[in-house]
């Protein structure tokens, strides 16, 4: 499976999150606290997107290799300040591919996206979701994988005008109903808001002064954290957060 996080507030340095906090992401990828039988270390590639100030476009940086191989990453981290980041470490299925392009965050445009989980019974229980996809967003797949199959789902959705929540609560339900007993926490960002699902695993949420993180694990003891029921949609702004 994976780990991952969402952030939305004032500008911070990601260092914050990847590296500084007692159980930042790039801890997470070793010692998980709570995977769910979905592995047990997050060893096969990470990401990260931001959003300079102004930009109305992120910036990602993936990698193959485990986070904490990446020798640049920390004083990049430390360098790059931002109001608004979606991160990943990643546990490859077994027989997906462990590539740069399988890695999270996938983008288009300002969207953000990661998958925490699995597809059962890949390729052949979504195959007829797919099938309704543009023959060209299929033969761009970043990578042969659930989780890049899950993002052309929800993008076709969001290119088609629907509202975000709307487009991940559909294609969350639409997979369920084919491939049962599926894993879909699904995390996407525009830079301005955080949707978010459980569906198989965790996920816990801090919000407060302005800010909202979610993500996978709490990154500190801090009490303010609220863990996430399985099965809720979960939609937050700095200002604001509705659990659904």
């Amino acid at each position: 499976m994976c780990r991952h996080l969402g952030y939305v507030g004032p500008a911070v340095p990601l260092k914050e999150f990847l590296f500084d906090l007692p159980h930042a992401l790039s801890r997470q990828a070793w010692a998980p606290r709570d995977m769910r039988g979905g592995g047990t270390i997050n060893a096969d590639g990470f990401g990260a997107g931001w959003y300079p100030p102004g930009a109305a476009t992120p910036i990602r940086y993936r990698s193959a290799m485990p986070i904490w191989t990446d020798s640049a990453l920390p004083a990049l981290a430390a360098a790059t300040t931002s109001g608004a980041l979606l991160a990943a470490v990643r546990s490859a299925t077994a027989g997906m591919p462990v590539t740069e392009t399988a890695a999270a965050p996938f983008t288009d445009g300002r969207w953000l996206f990661s998958h925490n989980g699995v597809v059962r019974g890949w390729p052949g229980s979504i195959a007829g979701l797919a099938g309704d996809l543009p023959v060209e967003d299929l033969l761009t797949l970043d990578a042969p994988t659930d989780s890049a199959a899950l993002w052309a789902l929800v993008r076709a959705r969001l290119r088609a005008g629907w509202p975000p929540a709307k487009a991940v609560a559909e294609v969350v339900a639409e997979v369920l109903a084919v491939a049962p007993q599926s894993r879909l926490n699904l995390l996407l960002t525009d830079g301005a808001q955080l949707i978010a699902t459980t569906a198989g695993h965790a996920l816990s949420v801090r919000s407060g002064g302005g800010a909202v993180l979610i993500a996978s694990e709490p990154l500190d003891a801090d009490p303010s954290w609220q863990s996430i029921p399985d099965g809720r949609l979960v939609v937050a702004t700095p200002s604001r957060l509705d659990i659904s």
